[in-house]
């Protein structure tokens, strides 16, 4: 985010003599804004950087030891700068957080600089996974930087301590934001792909039990329990490819708009990036594991690739904002929206809200399983299911105070709002996807996914789309069924499907997920690799073992 964050909130000037440098890697910088005491709440921020008119410098410190930045990947061994988000302060007054570029460490030895306190916060969850990345810790005690290390594209700080913000909307900051998120979102396609593309192939080589009508034991993929829980998530990582190629169009579009001064799909934009990176990121963890059990006792070894999968991929819940917090802000955008809905045309992934009338009085109309199989119907549906439920937890605060005690009591409304909105997003863009003149043969099996996906969602979310009252009991179970039919036209696809991905034995790194599906000789021949096995004879035999074996503790203590 170093890079980015400069583009966003530096002057052409600071972008014309720190850009270069970066890009050359004549530094390495750092993104410090997370600290110890304080995550999402960026306003929270304890770090301060307090301006010295008579030296034209700012003042950069840790006033406490919650202030320390703690977490910034690349801090704790690699970076050379550091782009410090600190509470700015003139002449005694606070005027909120600034970015700010620090230097750390020595350009000539790479050692810490004067007053800097710096190193690497520890070891993670994992093995390996994401110990790889020496995400750090920084204090500053009274350290000074030139005043023109302060990005001022939003604000600026003259030679005499005069605070000036700029014309310039605020949220040019978000563009940081947005490329990183939509390149998260691009990453939870490919990280829950590596997971499914193991458990795909592990399941059709597995073979478990059988039945009295076919000889020998069956392919665990050919369980209908297996499928059902191993089939949505393969049409989910086709779900979050299509939606990331949508967002690295959206990026495009947002910078260019910035570019031109238009400010207008900013916070649709920061609504619809902060959901889809809290949904996929937290969808992608609880699949990766999913298809860990979806491979038995095997996926438990390190050798099945899972477990350190996981372990590296997890962090992504968290970090670049809590998903929770996340979603609640999508839902404030959400409540904003409705309330000017009847003044301001709502437009991107927000556009269904300015026909809430109909939906919210329009139920389904689905008879029989194949009226499902209409993407109008599909869409439509999740639509109904998102505006009703927003318009419901608007129209409760509504009828309250407006207080911010109010807001939290209704959070988890909130955020059963925001979900579903995120969801209907999804949905939408996989159904984009079938109608942007892809191959016929490639996008009936895309057509087949994307049902798939959209089945899954609604039965998983059947008691949501139930008590907004747009479908019945009986809707869903006529859902269900043509979710069955989804699964038996992917079954003789589903290895070529993960195939598709294209993910080599070397990236995967699992026994279980080879591409010439000869597992069990590669997890014999892996064990033989353990260091364990060294040895033919445990070191700790004659220390521990032996004194034990070699007792006679089953001696009779009397006679018979």
């Amino acid at each position: 985010m170093f890079i980015p964050a400069i583009k966003g909130q530096g002057t052409e000037e600071q972008q014309h003599k720190w850009l270069p440098l970066a890009y050359k890697m004549a530094i390495i910088g750092c993104y410090a804004q997370t600290e110890l005491g304080h995550g999402s709440n960026v306003q929270g921020l304890e770090t301060t950087a307090t301006f010295d008119p008579t030296t034209d410098e700012f003042i950069m410190h840790s006033p406490t030891v919650t202030s320390t930045k703690w977490w910034p990947g690349g801090l704790g061994k690699a970076s050379t700068h550091a782009l410090v988000y600190a509470r700015l302060i003139t002449d005694k007054k606070d005027h909120g957080i600034h970015a700010f570029i620090a230097p750390i460490r020595s350009l000539e030895d790479h050692t810490p600089l004067p007053n800097v306190t710096v190193g690497d916060i520890g070891v993670k969850f994992g093995n390996g996974g994401y110990n790889t990345m020496d995400n750090g810790f920084l204090r500053f005690d009274h350290v000074r930087i030139p005043r023109e290390n302060m990005l001022m594209r939003l604000a600026t700080v003259t030679k005499d301590g005069k605070y000036v913000r700029s014309n310039k909307p605020r949220q040019l900051g978000y563009g940081a934001m947005v490329f990183v998120r939509q390149g998260i979102v691009i990453d939870a396609s490919i990280y829950l792909s590596r997971a499914v593309t193991i458990a795909v192939r592990y399941s059709a080589v597995r073979r478990q039990f059988g039945n009295k009508d076919e000889p020998g034991e069956l392919q665990v993929i050919q369980y209908r329990t297996q499928q059902s829980r191993l089939f949505p998530l393969l049409a989910t990582a086709y779900a979050y490819r299509a939606v990331g190629f949508w967002m690295k169009s959206l990026y495009a579009d947002v910078m260019k708009r910035l570019n031109d001064n238009d400010f207008s799909t900013l916070p649709e934009v920061h609504a619809c990036t902060a959901g889809l990176k809290s949904i996929t990121t937290s969808v992608t963890a609880d699949g990766i594991e999913e298809c860990r059990k979806l491979c038995g006792g095997h996926g438990f070894l390190c050798a099945s690739g899972l477990p350190e999968l996981y372990a590296a991929y997890v962090p992504a819940c968290t970090y670049e904002g809590d998903n929770t917090i996340l979603l609640l802000q999508v839902a404030r955008f959400l409540l904003k929206t409705l309330s000017q809905v009847s003044k301001v045309r709502p437009v991107g992934t927000a556009a269904y809200l300015g026909n809430i009338k109909q939906l919210s009085t329009q139920n389904c109309k689905v008879s029989q399983g194949h009226d499902w199989l209409n993407t109008s119907v599909l869409l439509e549906a999740f639509e109904a299911r998102s505006a009703r439920q927003a318009a419901a937890v608007a129209l409760r605060l509504a009828k309250g105070s407006g207080s911010e005690a109010e807001f939290q009591e209704n959070t988890p409304e909130l955020v059963e709002s925001a979900r579903a909105h995120c969801q209907l997003i999804l949905v939408s863009k996989f159904i984009e996807q079938l109608q942007t003149g892809t191959p016929e043969g490639i996008r009936k099996q895309l057509e087949v996914l994307c049902y798939t996906y959209a089945f899954s969602q609604l039965i998983d979310n059947a008691g949501d789309f139930l008590a907004t009252g747009y479908v019945t009991g009986n809707q869903i179970a006529l859902a269900k069924e043509e979710l069955k039919h989804m699964f038996d036209k992917i079954r003789p696809n589903a290895v070529a499907l993960v195939d598709a991905f294209d993910h080599t034995d070397d990236y995967l790194g699992s026994a279980l997920g080879r591409y010439d599906g000869d597992v069990y000789t590669h997890l014999y021949k892996g064990a033989f690799k353990e260091s364990l096995n060294d040895t033919v004879v445990v070191d700790g035999y004659e220390e521990y073992l032996k004194p034990v074996l070699t007792q006679n503790l089953w001696a009779p203590h009397s006679k018979l």
